[in-house]
């Protein structure tokens, strides 16, 4: 009806200071309702060409700040965003149907975090000076690239788009960015108070829409040198295609088919509940939930048994619900996709021990049109079928046995992606060994997903190219030069 559309939240982009209206449209929904959210505008070309040009344009005041103006502006913003926090973790789950929960305690935080961080650690980076050849002094100097393409996903919003909007403009790049458009109302949020934190019009720019129009509109333009991406491994590949001829730089963050590796010498008590987290934490959109659980012979069925009744104990349901642990999957299309893994499954005689097709999902009234999934977990499962060798991105898990550390290295490194593994031991020459021969950039032991900044982070195989931390991420944003004086 016409009163309801009046109320709904139009969208603008961000360009050059100002918000600009656009000529189309998209419906973005609100996964636990089914019902439409918001409209987000359906950018093309044309709000890229005015967004790069802005960003072109306020590139020689920015960067030439001290790194300490910068630093001062980035701890304003993050102050500001903080404030906030409520406001901004409310339309996070909302918008992407993540639990309230996650929002309050993972996303919001992490995202003041990431302009704090930035903010701190663009303070400390030192060039290195060496005099070598007779007669010569050698040093070198960073630079900023220049205007920063930057594409972030729908599973983390807010928190993946600071990840990479705040060392983009530590280190004095100017930004288009194009957070995704399922899920853009908390760069929007951001963006209205970038006035506020001192960022000078034209330093970030945020153009919504969709990857085959906006995005690409970005990775194609020739005054984009730089492009960070986060996403699928497919729209990688594009990306790498349409932004060859222009050589540009690259970080490809992408997805993951992560092995959990519990050896029968593994403290359960601890990795039950975190292995139940690593498997289903929001919905189990994450690039780094674990996806295939090993579980050598001898602990077996006991961790199966602990593992499902665990499972069983995630309470699915309204996203705004504190006591809710699994809020509703981002979209109608998405669900049906996670759906039709368990279906293939079944097909090929594996055993559904909980969840999909197995137990009753029962939701409050007015969640009834969300695109809700229970916590499913799957067994007696071949590694080559499609559930154990492609990314399902959703509440779904395989659980199956082995017998040597030999056989199961073997296994969990048979799969194209190489983002993150888990080891649960207590043995801690077994833990180095392992560590040392999973084909994976992460590996974590008797924990997951603990994170410090300052660390590298990023995949192997077709889980992607480069790296991002303090210094890793400090050299992809910046331009190293040899500088080589004769005296």
């Amino acid at each position: 009806t016409m009163s309801s559309s009046k109320t709904l939240l139009v969208l603008e982009n961000f360009i050059a200071g100002k918000f600009v209206p656009c000529s189309s449209y998209i419906d973005s929904y609100n996964p636990s309702t089914g019902d439409v959210y918001c409209r987000v505008p359906d950018s093309g070309k044309e709000e890229v060409e005015a967004a790069v040009r802005a960003a072109k344009d306020a590139f020689p005041v920015w960067s030439s700040k001290t790194p300490l103006e910068r630093s001062q502006t980035l701890n304003k913003l993050a102050d500001l965003i903080e404030q906030d926090l409520e406001a901004f973790a409310q339309a996070e789950s909302k918008d992407q149907g993540k639990t309230i929960t996650f929002a309050r305690t993972v996303d919001i935080p992490r995202a003041v975090y990431n302009f704090r961080f930035f903010a701190s650690s663009i303070l400390h980076h030192t060039t290195e000076c060496a005099a070598a050849a007779v007669g010569c002094l050698h040093y070198t100097s960073r630079t900023p690239v220049g205007v920063a393409g930057l594409i972030s996903p729908w599973n983390l919003p807010l928190y993946l788009l600071t990840w990479k909007i705040a060392p983009a403009i530590a280190c004095g790049n100017t930004v288009v960015a194009k957070p995704s458009e399922m899920t853009s109302v908390t760069a929007w949020m951001m963006c209205k108070l970038f006035e506020k934190a001192g960022i000078p019009h034209g330093v970030v720019n945020v153009v919504f829409g969709t990857g085959s129009k906006a995005g690409e509109a970005i990775v194609c333009h020739p005054d984009v040198p730089l492009i960070s991406f986060t996403g699928s491994t497919l729209t990688a590949q594009r990306i790498v295609e349409k932004s060859a001829p222009h050589c540009k730089k690259l970080s490809l963050e992408l997805g993951g088919k992560n092995p959990a590796l519990v050896f029968d010498d593994a403290d359960l008590s601890q990795c039950i509940p975190a292995t139940v987290r690593s498997s289903f934490a929001n919905q189990g959109e994450i690039c780094l939930c674990t996806s295939r659980i090993f579980v050598q012979k001898g602990i077996y069925d006991e961790f199966l048994k602990r593992f499902v009744a665990e499972t069983k104990k995630w309470k699915v349901g309204n996203p705004s619900d504190p006591t809710v642990n699994v809020g509703a999957l981002i979209s109608k299309e998405h669900l049906e996709k996670v759906r039709n893994y368990v279906k293939k499954a079944q097909a090929e005689g594996a055993k559904i021990l909980c969840g999909e097709g197995v137990d009753s999902l029962t939701l409050p009234a007015g969640n009834q049109k969300g695109y809700f999934m229970l916590p499913t977990v799957i067994t007696e499962i071949k590694d080559e079928s499609c559930c154990m060798q492609e990314e399902i991105f959703g509440p779904v898990t395989c659980v199956v046995a082995f017998d040597t550390e030999e056989e199961v290295v073997e296994r969990a490194n048979g799969v194209k992606y190489g983002l993150a593994a888990t080891v649960w031991s207590s043995n801690v020459s077994r833990v180095h060994r392992v560590a040392q021969r999973l084909h994976s950039g992460l590996v974590w032991t008797n924990c997951w997903l603990v994170r410090d900044l300052n660390l590298p982070f990023g995949g192997v195989k077709a889980s992607g190219v480069g790296r991002e931390g303090a210094k890793d991420s400090y050299e992809f944003f910046t331009e190293v030069k040899t500088i080589t004086i004769k005296h």
